[in-house]
């Protein structure tokens, strides 16, 4: 096949990216021809034609320039199969590994103080932002669709007017076998974190979506000697932020913090399907999370984890941590699901196979 990949950035730390890597190279393995189309890339894969998609404007005016940009470069092409991980105008398949923008900003407004909720959604940004999310909804516009979660698949079927047998759903996946090499003992003491204190971690950036603040009220319910927060991630440390709160910044090896910690404290107002909870599991390491997070759905309640039903309830989320806690020191937690980015690929490239016949 000859297949088209969309995709604005790269980021080495980002989980598309690293899943739209895997595939580039499961898809040249197997001898497909590939074309990748980005404002930027670190550095071209292997057997990849790369076309840059110059684009100027405003932070506001740039997704959807993006995206008109990249009609024009596909209509210059002859391709079997159009794979997008941006929204934009017209694809075979588009993952919606961001979710849907219309709930994340009513996640925000669910969760705002009162006086920013008339603010939230305002602007030429979230503006555009919408109107291209209606147009790659638009059956007309794209013809198969992959969530990473059921509880995204929930929320285009609720939100827009899209055949539900053309969403298919593909789980995240993830490189198991290095995450499970992570050194315990040098990154406690890196960190300076003792054996018998119990170590939360909370991993990503964007720190108002994924709930850092609701981990930080959380910790203030033990003494600093006994738990500890590790928190993983770009982002300005906050005022007031408790002392046995560690802002390590961005690690690109993050298998050492899996090891180190105890339990993942990952309470996202929204989240499609957070990698981070993918990656701690198949490190072994149990997860506490929010019902807004599309990963909860393989969470097994007290066996390899705990979903609390509002990322809010600082009560039901200290109850959950504690639970954790009482039972360390643990063997590796178990999963139901298959964690394997291998997976992952197999059932994408299978999606683009079904989309290049038809």
């Amino acid at each position: 096949m000859k297949i088209a990949l969309i995709r604005r950035h790269f980021s080495p730390t980002g989980g598309a990216e690293l899943y739209l890597q895997r595939l580039i190279e499961a898809l040249a393995e197997a001898r497909h021809e590939l074309h990748l189309f980005a404002e930027t890339w670190a550095q071209t894969p292997a057997g990849v034609s790369f076309h840059p998609v110059d684009v100027h404007g405003s932070r506001a005016e740039r997704p959807l320039r993006f995206a008109e940009a990249v009609e024009t470069e596909l209509a210059q092409c002859r391709l079997d199969c159009v794979f997008s991980l941006e929204r934009t105008l017209r694809q075979d398949v588009y993952r919606a590994g961001d979710g849907v923008h219309r709930v994340w900003l009513l996640r925000r407004r669910q969760f705002a103080p009162w006086w920013r909720k008339p603010l939230i959604g305002w602007g030429a940004f979230h503006k555009n932002m919408l109107w291209l999310e209606a147009q790659t909804f638009d059956p007309r516009n794209t013809r198969f669709i992959i969530a990473n979660s059921e509880m995204v698949r929930r929320e285009i079927l609720e939100h827009f007017r899209f055949p539900a047998d053309r969403i298919l759903l593909v789980r995240n996946g993830v490189e198991v076998a290095r995450l499970q090499k992570g050194d315990r003992v040098a990154t406690r003491t890196r960190f300076g974190v003792k054996e018998n204190e119990f170590l939360l971690l909370f991993a990503g950036s964007g720190w108002e979506r994924k709930g850092l603040a609701y981990v930080l009220q959380a910790l203030r319910a033990w003494p600093s000697g006994t738990v500890k927060l590790l928190v993983a991630g770009k982002g300005n440390q906050p005022r007031g932020a408790p002392p046995n709160a560690i802002f390590a910044g961005a690690l690109t090896e993050m298998h050492h913090a899996y090891a180190a910690a105890d339990l993942l404290a990952f309470v996202p107002i929204y989240e499609p399907s957070a990698n981070v909870c993918y990656e701690a599991l198949a490190a072994g390491l149990p997860v506490v999370t929010s019902a807004y997070n599309g990963a909860g759905e393989i969470i097994q309640e007290k066996v390899n984890g705990s979903v609390i039903s509002n990322p809010a309830d600082i009560v039901a989320l200290v109850e959950a941590i504690e639970y954790w806690k009482e039972r360390r020191p643990r063997p590796p937690v178990p999963t139901a699901v298959d964690l394997s980015l291998s997976r992952n690929v197999q059932q994408t490239v299978a999606v683009l196979e079904i989309a290049a016949r038809q």
